[in-house]
């Protein structure tokens, strides 16, 4: 122990020197760690649930650790192409700074390489040695205290835009064992499929046998310290990269202990595989039934991760008849507490199912789902995920189901780059080529528009068609490569031409009033053409919903403008009853056009009348229902059943109706 201390401690004293020496062998300097026991994992209260229960871990042998992160020089000798991504971002162009930008296959490459050229075996750290090695007999939350000393701080905080801070190695004072940057600088990969814990003593556990995610463990740079405790687990897609994570190797054999075992789902088997006859479901009489509540709270000890704001939901149909709806359960909507729940209404059922954990990167903000019936047995799933908070550095990922989402595969990554066009909404849709178009928001702003994404190939490889260029003033219409609005709703013409309503980059119509933005597109998405539509602009707490219906229309669903940041001649709309009777509503409307969306003659309330104070959830919260008011704001999601019944949410109620039911109030010729 002293040996190792005194090494430690020689280090400290010698700062970064050490690694402006020429590199003898071994490659990575290594210190030993001893064997024994420790308690691993705390209270598991709120988003840190995944830290219980605690339980004695052993650790049987001694191993060797790298005193600090592989550097991009120890990382470019096995793979010298990587200079290539030295600054990017801005981040580690030193060759004593952690290298990054490398998966977790990356990781386990180089230590393959490395184990052959020195002929010693070099792997990852198991978690359980990891938070072992990084206590170094400690339980404060940080190695050295329950605070992070401003000298370990490197910008700690939730940062949409990245701040730059140097990722030099060993600049701050060792653990007890003489590890440096255990607690911040990048995160580090772990050999463990990401897991729960058990209930109970181990011995040199390793994890799980399979799973979705891989284990990353410390915290890096702009994430706020909580994230940087010694126990505190994260994870991430293990082909995922990005300015925050890098590695750091031991040399040991690999533990001979057994991997638990994947228990199966027992939710699995309930969900049923029978085919729905849709034909049979089929009716002829307007339907409207509203205001069913599809978000519940879990039952308490249920372990499903529950918060104070639901929201930004999405929902299909599976072809057993059941309805599928997600949505994300957060406190913070930039904190990585964001989690995606979903619910199951059963064919047949009335009530929606309480929520389950539909999909979770643990401490990953998740913003933005969609869901995708592809009408050929497939349920398509795709869901941003951010590397270090808010919502502007995120990827796209891709699940896909073929048993009506009782089992979904491994996620898979079309859009890697951790940036803006990848806030995915809700709203997917399918070519007549079938090609599927999803919608994404093109930044973090109000005003930034939304982008396409399009798959030729049923979700294998994703093409962005924009060309860089800037956003257009929107304002006179003209041309761009970007849609007007975010939270854009995109449908394609039976001529071939794509379609999209939004939200902001409002436009003036020709009697002066701001209107919402249409934006047209011949070229499948790489110009658009913009000019006001009819409809009012909408703005903060609502979305909108653009369907092509099966019995041919279009069919939008939005809003008579925002509560109070629209101006009353603005949101100024008329409706009429079925009897002819005309009235002025505010709220939340259906709107249905013959004619490719050059008109639309029909115009109905979403309301059946009756007074009712309800409470919307999110950022609707309460408001007062009539013959001549509706929900007067919400997040929608909508799909049509083959049946013919659409099937609308907002952000937390359900509405069930159908084309019949809208041509009550349509026109006579």
């Amino acid at each position: 122990m002293k040996l190792r201390l005194i090494i430690g401690g020689c280090l400290l004293c010698m700062g970064a020197s050490v690694y402006a020496q020429k590199q003898s062998e071994p490659l990575i300097p290594m210190v030993e760690i001893p064997a024994g026991s420790f308690y691993m994992g705390g209270l598991g209260i709120g988003q840190d649930y995944d830290e219980a229960p605690v339980h004695k871990v052993t650790i049987s042998k001694p191993f060797k650790m790298a005193i600090t992160e592989v550097t991009n020089a120890q990382y470019e000798q096995f793979r010298p192409e990587h200079k290539q991504l030295r600054g990017k971002y801005g981040f580690s162009t030193e060759d004593d700074e952690a290298v990054v930008f490398v998966s977790y296959d990356d990781a386990m490459a180089f230590c393959e390489w490395l184990s052959k050229k020195e002929g010693k075996t070099y792997r990852l750290p198991t978690e359980a040695e990891w938070e072992y090695a990084c206590r170094a007999g400690s339980y404060f939350k940080f190695f050295m205290d329950d605070k992070l000393p401003k000298n370990y701080q490197k910008n700690q905080e939730i940062a949409p835009k990245l701040k730059y801070v140097s990722l030099k190695v060993a600049q701050t004072p060792a653990n007890a064992w003489g590890l440096y940057d255990m607690c911040g600088n990048v995160e580090e990969w772990c050999l463990d499929w990401y897991g729960p814990y058990i209930p109970c003593e181990q011995t040199d556990p390793v994890g799980y046998a399979d799973g979705d995610f891989r284990v990353t463990r410390g915290g890096s740079h702009n994430t706020p310290a909580d994230f940087l405790r010694s126990g505190n687990r994260m994870a991430m897609i293990p082909q995922d990269m990005f300015v925050h994570t890098g590695f750091r190797v031991v040399q040991a054999d690999y533990p001979e202990t057994q991997p638990l075992a994947v228990l199966p789902d027992p939710y699995t088997v309930t969900v049923s595989q029978e085919k729905c006859d849709w034909e049979k479901q089929k009716v002829n009489v307007p339907v409207f039934e509203p205001f069913k509540v599809y978000v519940h709270e879990p039952a308490p000890g249920s372990g499903v991760p529950f918060y104070l704001h639901n929201h930004q939901p999405a929902i299909t149909w599976c072809d057993n008849g059941d309805l599928l709806v997600v949505w994300f359960s957060t406190d913070n909507e930039k904190g990585r507490e964001l989690t995606v729940l979903s619910s199951r209404l059963r064919k047949g059922s009335s009530e929606w199912e309480t929520p389950r954990l539909f999909y979770k990167v643990p401490d990953r903000n998740m913003t933005g789902s969609a869901l995708l019936n592809d009408g050929k047995g497939t349920l398509y799933h795709i869901n941003g995920v951010e590397a270090l908070g808010g919502w502007r550095n995120l990827i796209m990922t891709l699940r896909t189901s073929t048993d009506n989402g009782a089992t979904w595969s491994k996620p898979s990554i079309i859009a890697p780059e951790h940036t803006s066009r990848h806030q995915v909404i809700a709203g997917t849709s399918m070519t007549r080529e079938g090609w599927i178009i999803q919608a994404c928001d093109a930044g973090g702003g109000g005003s930034d528009g939304a982008a396409v994404h399009i798959s030729k190939d049923g979700g294998k490889t994703w093409n962005d068609p924009w060309d860089g260029a800037p956003l257009p003033d929107f304002k006179d219409g003209g041309k761009g490569t970007t849609i007007a609005g975010i939270h854009a709703g995109v449908v394609q013409l039976k001529d071939g031409r794509l379609m999209a309503l939004g939200r902001n980059n409002n436009i003036k119509d020709k009697n002066g009033r701001m209107r919402m933005p249409m934006s047209i597109s011949d070229d499948m998405g790489k110009t658009w053409t913009y000019s006001p539509s009819e409809f009012p602009p909408i703005d903060g707490g609502q979305r909108l919903v653009l369907l092509r219906l099966n019995e041919g229309p279009l069919l939008l669903i939005s809003f008579t403008g925002h509560p109070y940041r629209t101006s009353e001649a603005d949101k100024e709309m008329w409706f009429q009853t079925p009897d002819g009777k005309k009235f002025k509503g505010t709220g939340m409307f259906a709107a249905v056009s013959y004619d490719e969306g050059k008109t639309w003659p029909v115009k109905r309330l979403l309301t059946d009348g009756k007074e009712q104070f309800l409470n919307g959830g999110a950022w609707t919260q309460w408001f007062e229902v009539d013959e001549s008011h509706a929900e007067p704001r919400g997040y929608l999601a909508g799909t049509q059943t083959p049946d013919n019944m659409i099937h609308l949410i907002s952000s937390r109620f359900y509405y069930k109706f159908n084309l019949a039911w809208l041509e009550m109030v349509k026109p006579k010729k």
